[in-house]
């Protein structure tokens, strides 16, 4: 599983650590005590932990006994568990509830696992039946990702026939918003099909604040641009536009940008991110020209604001990619 699973936020890193601390010190005081009646003078203390060290950390909870063998799961703070078990997939967590059968069967920590991982569910807002079981749920969501990622329209059917979503845009967006284990093409292709769920993803965005090339490719993070030009990417495009400017109210009050405008630069972007980072383009397009192409097109927008597009693109890189 890597070092990444030991990887804890500063706020669990440090609490581990003090209660590492207190029961180390509740074991070790009295010994040092009667040591210092024989020794003399004390020994320097041991430095600092700046880590949770897994190894002492069993040791203090198995009561300073040697641990042979794999991790005990169980032996660990609840949160470290729940945390390694997010690494792993279906099958590695059915493996894993064979061996820790507490954890197993343990109903908080599978319903903490399907929401970590699929933010929204119509399931979830509704009352649940006696003997509702969140493991069941949890492999009947990596079920259905696996049929979506196969075909989407069969994936959302068993969504629906288990109950997990309704036929609703705005619930069907907000799945789709919320999850990532979703394959992008087929996203795609759904998205393409059903554009009143492809409305109601893009009012989810919230671009407050965000510079145009930035608010660009978070959009691209989560509706997948099309690999060539076409209606798909004009509707995409568009789309972006109106929510920029709505998202953005002073910033076009102040730039006098329009959602037209918007749709112009958004494309000028796009065409400046394939000239700099395609290797195909040997003579790539200045910074002089870019601003000069670009205000043919949107003359309200000034010298300096296109100027600092270019330099995002520059610096940062494709807008889409």
């Amino acid at each position: 599983m890597g070092q990444a699973l030991w990887r804890l936020p500063p706020r669990q890193q440090q609490q581990l650590q003090e209660e590492l601390a207190d029961r180390l010190a509740d074991r070790g005081g009295g010994r040092r005590q009667e040591q210092g009646r024989d020794e003399g003078p004390q020994k320097r203390a041991p430095p600092p932990c700046y880590g949770p060290d897994i190894y002492h950390l069993l040791r203090t909870r198995m009561g300073g006994k040697e641990h042979h063998g794999f991790i005990d799961l169980e032996m660990l703070p609840h949160e470290l568990g729940v945390t390694i078990l997010s690494y792993l997939n279906a099958t590695d967590l059915c493996l894993a509830g064979c061996v820790w059968q507490d954890l197993g069967n343990d109903e908080y920590l599978w319903q903490g696992l399907c929401k970590s991982t699929w933010g929204h569910c119509s399931i979830y807002n509704r009352r649940l039946p006696a003997g509702f079981s969140y493991r069941r749920l949890y492999l009947q969501l990596d079920e259905g990702c696996l049929t979506f990622n196969a075909n989407a329209q069969e994936g959302i059917s068993y969504f629906m026939s288990k109950g997990i979503l309704v036929d609703h845009p705005t619930e069907l967006a907000k799945f789709i918003f919320y999850t990532r284990r979703l394959h992008w093409k087929m996203l795609r292709i759904y998205l393409d099909e059903r554009r009143d769920v492809l409305d109601e993803l893009v009012t989810l965005h919230n671009f407050s604040n965000q510079f145009l090339p930035n608010a660009l490719r978070d959009f691209f993070r989560h509706i997948h641009a099309p690999e060539e030009r076409g209606e798909y990417l004009e509707t995409l495009i568009t789309k972006f536009s109106h929510r920029f400017c709505t998202c953005n109210p002073g910033l076009v009050r102040e730039l006098g940008l329009s959602p037209d405008a918007v749709y112009v630069l958004c494309y000028s972007l796009i065409l400046l991110s394939i000239d700099l980072t395609s290797p195909h383009v040997k003579n790539k397009m200045s910074k002089r020209e870019f601003i000069r192409n670009t205000r043919r097109a949107a003359h309200n927008v000034s010298d300096d604001f296109v100027g600092h597009l270019y330099d995002n693109i520059y610096l940062i890189g494709h807008v889409a990619a």
